[in-house]
């Protein structure tokens, strides 16, 4: 059903080649908005361009860190709504390649912010921070309330570009909110080294799946779509009360699961007899983390729409059918 607050909204999306991004572009069409979308990198087999959304929006090439450019594209689209979801998202990549992850997911965010600040138009920013921002903590489930403690570049990178956008909600009264949502799996990640499109591809082939780690690292795993609705979701929020202006929410199935246990419920959903190969060789990852999504449920009335098993099985009918074309 669509929902009239997005009828003809405009709509600025960055990252939206990226996984969540193609989703959340999808969902945003399917509601009326008016999208526009900030591309860095033409790729072909994301869910924009396979799945045709990009000819339903309207298209920016440029890099998220050229403020002068988003300046012009919230001006020039008359943007009244920010959804910043544009970074560099993998742990491993973040630790080879740390100048670049700080650059996209640092710099970026304060270009996003300080272009919205300058945009007068531009009414609802939700700036999509992660639950490695927390970085390692003794106490569990997180709450919004857990110190910030990123410890290695990929959880640093979100640990600080979440403070920035709280220091232009708090200083210049930026109306600007904060996500932080446990591991995001569903299909259209093309990401293989990540645990759910590796072991779904690695089982259709009838190949034994690969456990990086030791097998026993928990954390919260959340279902795609799942993320775009809390990102719309708060935006809606953010438009009727401004006291949620600076304010950051988990949002989480709170089901905490080991690495071990999330393939073996993939390979029994896929009828498999695979075992896993462990090869115990994460670095520079924290060990157990998962969320309390208390205050989403409380300030938002936000519910998750799928549980862990049957995002699961969704998401292994698109690798089928993505893999088989």
């Amino acid at each position: 059903m669509k929902n009239s607050f997005w009828a003809d909204r405009p709509t600025l999306v960055t990252g939206a080649t990226g996984f969540v991004g193609g989703w959340l572009v999808k969902r945003l069409v399917d509601h009326g908005a008016d999208v526009v979308c900030l591309v860095r990198d033409w790729v072909p087999q994301s869910q924009l361009l396979k799945d045709g959304l990009v000819s339903q929006v309207k298209l920016v090439r440029g890099d998220i860190r050229d403020q002068a450019l988003l300046e012009r594209v919230m001006g020039e689209y008359e943007t009244n709504t920010v959804i910043h979801l544009a970074a560099q998202t993998i742990v491993g990549i973040a630790n080879d390649n740390p100048v670049s992850t700080f650059e996209s997911n640092v710099g970026g965010t304060w270009a996003v912010l300080e272009a919205a600040r300058r945009s007068p138009r531009v009414k609802q920013i939700v700036v999509a921070s992660s639950d490695k921002a927390y970085g390692s903590q003794e106490k569990l489930p997180y709450d919004e309330g857990t110190p910030l403690k990123g410890t290695h570049p990929y959880d640093v990178s979100k640990s600080c570009a979440d403070l920035i956008a709280a220091t232009y909600a708090k200083t210049f009264e930026l109306p600007v909110a904060i996500t932080r949502c446990g591991n995001f799996y569903g299909g259209g990640d093309l990401n293989w080294n990540r645990i759910v499109p590796g072991t779904i591809r690695s089982a259709l082939k009838g190949e034994r799946p690969v456990i990086r780690s030791d097998g026993k690292y928990v954390r919260d795993y959340f279902y795609v779509e799942d993320g775009a609705a809390a990102y719309m979701l708060l935006a809606e929020r953010l438009a009727k009360d401004p006291g949620l202006r600076g304010e950051a929410f988990n949002f989480s199935n709170e089901t905490r699961v080991s690495v071990a246990d999330l393939v073996s419920r993939i390979l029994k959903i896929m009828k498999s007899n695979l075992k896993p190969r462990v090869l115990s060789e994460a670095r520079h990852e924290i060990r157990h983390q998962y969320l309390s999504a208390q205050k989403a449920r409380k300030a938002l009335g936000w519910s998750p729409l799928f549980d862990l098993n049957a995002g699961l099985r969704k998401t292994v009918d698109w690798y089928r059918e993505f893999l088989s074309s």
